[in-house]
């Protein structure tokens, strides 16, 4: 259940992850406050890291570590089963005093939020605000597209802000094009 153009391996799943700015997120996109998930992801790629739920806390830190993320799914045979996080491992392993060498994925792991591809940014920010949760698995299709985070949402509010004022700008000079 892999969308095309994700690129998926179970244990260790493996993308290069680079660090972006806002405007790196938005470069030759031009963005609205409507626009879709799909939009971002068009962006900043459709790469999955994943593991599956049999593999030690460990293996999965490690795997976050490597790529600089803060969180990964759980999968298995194609399918999300759910989401393993930092604040998953602070929560239910540091602080319970279980050790990430023994404990298993599926024992700690949340449930994936899950949003279709075509949700508007805002709705996904909303609900990442109610639900108190920073990472979204995008699902177009019936199958899986991608993964954001509140961070890449957020970076592309505030580009979408500062393209907004920049064209305001330039209508109120008499310079706007349109």
């Amino acid at each position: 259940m892999i969308a095309n153009g994700s690129m998926l391996r179970t244990i260790g799943v493996i993308c290069a992850r680079a660090k972006r700015t806002p405007g790196d997120l938005t470069e030759g996109i031009a963005m609205k406050f409507d626009d879709s998930v799909r939009s971002v992801l068009k962006r900043k790629g459709t790469d999955i890291i994943s593991v599956p739920p049999y593999a030690y806390v460990y293996d999965a830190l490690r795997e976050m570590a490597d790529h600089d993320i803060g969180a990964l799914l759980v999968m298995q045979d194609g399918n999300v089963l759910g989401m393993f996080s930092e604040r998953d491992y602070a929560r239910k392993v540091m602080l319970l005093g279980k050790s990430s060498l023994e404990t298993s994925v599926r024992e700690v792991m949340s449930p994936a939020a899950l949003v279709s591809a075509g949700d508007s940014i805002d709705s996904c920010l909303h609900l990442m605000t109610s639900a108190r949760v920073r990472y979204l698995a995008v699902m177009e299709g019936g199958a899986l597209a991608g993964m954001v985070s509140i961070g890449d949402l957020v970076n592309w509010m505030i580009s979408a802000q500062a393209e907004t004022i920049e064209h305001l700008n330039h209508y109120i000079a008499a310079e706007y094009p349109g």
